[in-house]
């Protein structure tokens, strides 16, 4: 028992290491993302003199099209914060009427320009779209040129199956209804038929 006892043990504490150093991986891996978005809404609002809630909405925007397959990150010369190509939008309703009807304060816009993987075609113009209460986002979302994995549509075999399906249905309840309407019928018949049976005895 004991020697199949210490292998387990050993086992456990190998997979609460794996478990410990992924987690720190993560963590770490997070850290210096929040680390690369920070010093880059310094730098838009130092060095561009963004207005902080554009600046952070351009950092977000950034982080969110570097995980695309479609590019390697985004350019926001100094223009993107300018009045022409950002706004500052007061909201007061629903971000949008998708899966994003939290209610904002705000809604910023800011402009920038995807840079492909490849490097072999042209940047792609972004516009980031990001939903603000006080300081903090709460909604986001980009002209990604990427689509979105969609649910297949149902073979046409299926569809037509049910179209039969339902065609049989209407049939079978017609019939029904014409087999209720039968009986009603006839059984009207065998009444008035007793009916005039009875008169006849009487007289």
């Amino acid at each position: 028992m004991e020697s199949n006892y210490a292998p387990r043990r050993l086992l456990r504490l190998v997979g609460r290491l794996a478990v410990c150093a992924s987690l720190i991986c993560a963590a770490s891996a997070f850290a210096d993302s929040l680390d690369e978005r920070n010093e880059l809404i310094h730098h838009f609002v130092t060095d561009f003199k963004a207005n902080p809630l554009i600046a952070d909405c351009a950092a977000h925007g950034n982080f969110i099209a570097s995980t695309s397959s479609a590019f390697d990150h985004v350019e926001f010369p100094p223009a993107s914060f300018d009045a022409s190509h950002s706004t500052i939008e007061p909201w007061n309703d629903s971000f949008d009427e998708k899966k994003q009807r939290i209610k904002v304060d705000n809604v910023v816009t800011v402009e920038g320009r995807g840079m492909p993987k490849s490097g072999e075609r042209d940047p792609t113009p972004l516009t980031f779209r990001c939903g603000y209460v006080g300081s903090q986002m709460l909604a986001f979302g980009w002209n990604d040129p990427v689509p979105p994995l969609r649910t297949r549509a149902e073979p046409n075999s299926a569809r037509s199956t049910k179209g039969k399906h339902g065609a049989k249905t209407k049939a079978l309840s017609g019939k029904t209804s014409t087999a209720k309407s039968t009986s009603k019928s006839s059984a009207k018949t065998s009444s008035a038929s007793k009916s005039t049976k009875k008169t006849t005895k009487k007289h």
